[in-house]
């Protein structure tokens, strides 16, 4: 699951990216509301935290200049001002959330991890089918009911097609959000992961959709 972070205050995108990375996601940084803008057009993301003081551009209009060109990724904005007009503007302008500086970490994990859900129609923490579990608190996946350890890139697979259990998933959009897109891997990397992670489960666990992409199958009625 890939999350951008735009924020101009650097010991806060550091200490938002290691504790993000931590989690498993794959982070992307910008420092200005230009870069966030021209990010979140361009690119594909799960999430956003975006600080409303942003040089350049600042929060608010960037998230307005997004959501007229119907880019629907949840928002969660990040702002010093304690003050209610700013939060009934953010959630007026098209965010999805709210936290005011200074925040305990915890929280915002928290409040990912919700928007995450919400954002694909999940209730619960626990994302499930028939055969596989995933706890998106305790970064922790079991295969009929037996824990499975897999590394922080399988889980990040794992999460994003049960995320969106049912659905196919082109290559491509798997790569753009599982994959830190600074680092360069191989064209055969996703299929080498995919191959794992059917040993360690089942291999029935992921299909193939030839010709369209991968899907995790959601749970029977």
């Amino acid at each position: 699951m890939r999350i951008l972070v735009a924020e101009d205050e650097r010991t806060i995108v550091n200490d938002l990216k290691r504790s993000l990375e931590a989690q498993h996601y794959v982070v992307s940084t910008v420092y200005d509301g230009e870069e966030a803008l021209f990010a979140g057009e361009h690119e594909s993301f799960d999430l956003v935290i975006l600080d409303l003081g942003l040089p350049k551009l600042d929060g608010l209009t960037v998230l307005r200049r997004w959501r007229a060109r119907h880019k629907r990724m949840p928002v969660l904005i990040l702002t010093a001002r304690d003050d209610w007009r700013d939060k009934v503007d953010g959630m007026d302008s098209g965010a999805d959330d709210y936290l005011t500086k200074p925040f305990r970490m915890e929280e915002l994990l928290a409040r990912v991890r919700a928007l995450m859900r919400r954002s694909t129609g999940q209730s619960s923490p626990i994302l499930a089918n028939d055969v596989l579990e995933i706890d998106t608190r305790q970064k922790s996946v079991s295969f009929r009911g037996q824990p499975v350890q897999v590394t922080p890139l399988e889980y990040r697979l794992l999460a994003l097609l049960l995320h969106h259990a049912g659905s196919v998933l082109s290559q491509s959009e798997i790569v753009e959000r599982i994959y830190d897109q600074e680092v360069e891997h191989d064209s055969n990397a996703l299929e080498v992961v995919i191959a794992r992670l059917r040993r360690k489960l089942h291999s029935s666990v992921i299909e193939t959709r030839r010709g369209q992409g991968y899907v995790v199958p959601a749970a029977r009625p």
